[in-house]
């Protein structure tokens, strides 16, 4: 008896053509999920950022009227 490949309504080599077809769309969607990392990982960064300017700006506001309220029981010369 001959060895049968598939189905007799595929014709032959048709599952190597299909496992190399399905292994190209998983590298693009691969690669298209890096993309999309790379420019969450940048966009983090940048929240980042403007978080520690924030921060900085809190802490500086703090620090500011800490300095102002001694300040103003230092005896004023004159």
């Amino acid at each position: 008896m001959p060895e049968v490949e598939g189905s007799r309504f595929t014709p032959p080599g048709w599952h190597e053509h299909r496992f190399e077809t399905q292994e190209r769309i998983m590298a693009l969607q691969f690669g298209q999920v890096e993309k999309r990392l790379e420019r969450i990982e940048l966009l983090m960064g940048a929240l980042e950022k403007r978080l520690w300017v924030t921060v900085y700006g809190v802490v500086a506001v703090i620090l500011t009227q800490a300095v102002q309220g001694i300040l103003d029981y230092v005896p004023k010369g004159g």
